[in-house]
């Protein structure tokens, strides 16, 4: 499975469905049972891992997504979407009142590809800044940066540290042999 390459139609589709879930679970406190035929696009229905971010004015609200490929993608672009408004750890549950301030963004991603290496400078060689959004998993902890990371930690020691400690573990895990490092690639797209 690749990428989807989505048309802007679907894309505004999806980013609609986003806020949409968003809004039904403020008022009803339930997920948006969507009517499969309001589905215009078979991609919908293609099982897919997705990531749904929510900023408030350019900052950071919420961010919670799948790594791997569970649901059809319409249904973990709802999950998800409801998941960061309300229930990402890391901030209050989204209020009436921060709607009108909210920009979604949704990340869809490719499966994981291991990364094969002897030594850590191999790992520096292969992930690639911009493109490879990475998972280190080691024991039972694991964590994920998204492509657009990168933004932010252009280092990709830097990255790679940063990671391990969001993993809850030592800073320089990712250079030890046991620790296993997948990549990725997403499609993403946000509100205007």
């Amino acid at each position: 499975m690749s990428k989807l390459f989505l048309s802007n139609s679907e894309k505004e589709f999806l980013l609609k469905l986003a806020r949409a879930s968003i809004e039904y679970f403020l008022k009803n406190k339930k997920y948006l049972n969507l009517d499969l035929n309001e589905l215009f696009s078979n991609k919908f229905l293609e099982k897919r891992a997705t990531f749904v971010t929510l900023e408030k004015n350019g900052i950071l609200r919420g961010c919670i997504g799948h790594i791997e490929a569970y649901h059809p993608l319409y249904f973990d672009i709802i999950e998800n979407a409801v998941h960061s408004a309300f229930f990402d750890p890391r901030f209050p549950p989204l209020s009436k009142e921060e709607l009108k301030e909210l920009k979604v963004e949704i990340s869809i991603l490719t499966p994981l590809k291991k990364l094969l290496f002897n030594f850590p400078e191999e790992i520096l060689e292969k992930i690639t800044p911009n493109k490879d959004g990475v998972l280190i998993r080691k024991n039972k902890n694991t964590a994920t940066y998204l492509p657009q990371v990168w933004k932010t930690i252009k280092d990709k020691k830097e990255f790679l540290s940063n990671l391990c400690l969001k993993a809850g573990l030592a800073n320089n895990c990712w250079q030890e042999k046991d620790v296993e490092i997948y990549t990725y690639e997403v499609e993403n797209f946000k509100e205007e």
